[in-house]
């Protein structure tokens, strides 16, 4: 048996925040924090918490790495899809990440942004410790 859960952080990246939605809430205006809900009711829910983390982690890495590089984005939207699967040795584990990035970045050229947000990718902290195929799907808009 599978679960999934997704959250989307849209960064407005020169105040740190941003607005954090989840598959059962939206928190607009949320500094680098992650919280989440049940749709009915309150308490945490794993799965969520984990893409939103994800998602949030990806876009301060991105961040990041385009201005080592020396660009400012306008503003990095980052969903994070995941799929957990019931392993036997582990219970319910991560098992695949899928991360979609849609980014307005004055001057920098898509090749350019590809190998920033791969880079990105490979060293963000999430992204290392955990133990699942993570794929990346990064453009410019």
């Amino acid at each position: 048996m599978k679960r999934s859960a997704s959250a989307i952080w849209q960064g407005n990246l020169k105040n740190g925040k941003g607005t954090l939605s989840t598959d059962s809430a939206t928190l607009k205006q949320t500094p680098y924090s992650f919280t989440s809900r049940f749709g009915e009711g309150s308490g945490t829910n794993p799965e969520e918490l984990i893409a939103a983390a994800h998602a949030g982690c990806f876009t301060m890495a991105l961040s990041a790495a385009l201005e080592g590089a020396g660009f400012i984005a306008d503003t990095l939207t980052t969903s994070a899809d995941l799929t957990l699967e019931n392993l036997p040795t582990t219970s319910w584990t991560v098992t695949k990440i899928h991360l979609t990035t849609v980014a307005k970045v004055p001057g920098i050229s898509a090749e350019k942004f590809a190998e920033v947000a791969a880079g990105a990718k490979a060293n963000c902290p999430i992204s290392r410790l955990l133990k699942a195929e993570i794929t990346l799907d990064a453009k410019l808009v």
